[in-house]
């Protein structure tokens, strides 16, 4: 952990969960009042748009780097992953739906060793394993929610695209990344949208762009952080994010989370400090020895 490269990893992940947190809000606020893969193609729409620009700008030899099977499958990855985050967060509160959402980072320990071959310390497997207990007790019996197992689908699509940002080549730039993987979505969410295809009003619209400009860097910053460091050492990071929804849910949904809510939060969230918490204590005790 005191490497720079895995520090500055971790620091990108937190950044990039305090956008999307920001998202989710947006997101709310939209109540699912837009058809769930027409928003995901305006959202897509959009991006693309913004993105455009920057790719034009890159050398012409460039321009399709990005454009491979691998973009591809994280495209439908994020398309679905989309589709299932605005359902869950439409009919949960947002602490209940990223926990449900949390389940991604405790699948890219075992999705690395599986596909990348990358051996995960027993800390971070027992951290793991805390963080698993403690989803299991935010979605607790009693508080079940048919959206939950929606959510759950959004989880293992971010979990298997975090792992196959792995496989991109270092030498391929982000902008090229996210215009290939943007627009390899359309089609598809287009041809689900066009059934359910109905008139927004503009106010859906700014949403959709403030959700879009949240949901862009999130992914640019997700996309630099996996490339800076092997998932299994950063994978944890991504808890941060369940601190930020809950409190956003706190100060503008009132959705204050109960007593085994928050145990479970904590048992999510805690497991990423101790190896920070070790050195810290390392370097406290030190100079107490010294002085005996």
């Amino acid at each position: 952990m005191n490497n720079p490269t895995v520090s500055r990893a971790i620091f990108l992940l937190v950044a990039a969960n305090l956008l999307a947190s920001l998202s989710d809000v947006s997101l709310k606020i939209l109540n699912g009042e837009v058809p769930t893969f027409q928003y995901v193609f305006v959202r897509q729409s959009i991006s693309l748009v913004l993105l455009l620009p920057f790719w034009l700008r890159m050398e012409k030899s460039q321009w399709k780097k990005g454009c491979d099977w691998i973009t591809f499958w994280r495209a439908q990855l994020i398309l679905l992953g989309s589709a299932c985050a605005m359902i869950a967060i439409t009919h949960l509160p947002l602490a209940t739906a990223n926990a449900m959402f949390y389940v991604g980072p405790l699948l890219v320990l075992p999705l690395a060793f599986v596909f990348l071959g990358e051996r995960p310390a027993v800390g971070k497997m027992v951290a793991t394993l805390l963080g698993f207990v403690g989803v299991l007790i935010v979605l607790r019996p009693e508080q079940f929610h048919w959206a939950a197992i929606v959510a759950l689908g959004s989880a293992l699509s971010m979990g298997v695209g975090n792992i196959l940002i792995r496989k991109v080549p270092a030498d391929q730039s982000l902008i090229s990344t996210l215009f290939w993987t943007t627009l390899m979505t359309l089609p598809f969410a287009f041809a689900l949208a066009y059934w359910q295809w109905s008139a927004i009003r503009f106010e859906h619209i700014l949403w959709i762009v403030a959700i879009n400009l949240f949901v862009l860097a999130y992914h640019a910053l997700v996309v630099k952080a996996f490339q800076q460091a092997p998932a299994s050492q950063i994978a944890l990071a991504e808890y941060s994010g369940l601190a930020f929804v809950t409190f956003f849910g706190v100060i503008w949904f009132d959705e204050v989370p109960d007593s085994y809510t928050v145990l479970g939060i904590l048992l999510i969230i805690v497991p990423m400090m101790p190896i920070r918490w070790k050195h810290w204590l390392k370097s406290k005790r030190r100079p107490a020895v010294s002085r005996v």
